[in-house]
């Protein structure tokens, strides 16, 4: 019986940099929204995914 393959990563290095950038543009532009803390939570995630 064969061995499954290896899963792959779906998003790289590079993208996490691009979200977490794109995420902190949206939390300049709306930082008064009740939104804000969920996406400032995601910025920080985002950060620490990226080995930042």
């Amino acid at each position: 019986m064969s061995e499954p393959t290896r899963a792959r990563a779906v998003l790289s290095t590079e993208d996490f940099k691009l979200i977490r950038e794109a995420v902190l543009h949206w939390l300049r532009a709306n930082e008064d929204s009740p939104d804000s803390v969920k996406f400032s939570n995601l910025y920080h995630r985002l950060g620490s995914a990226a080995g930042r």
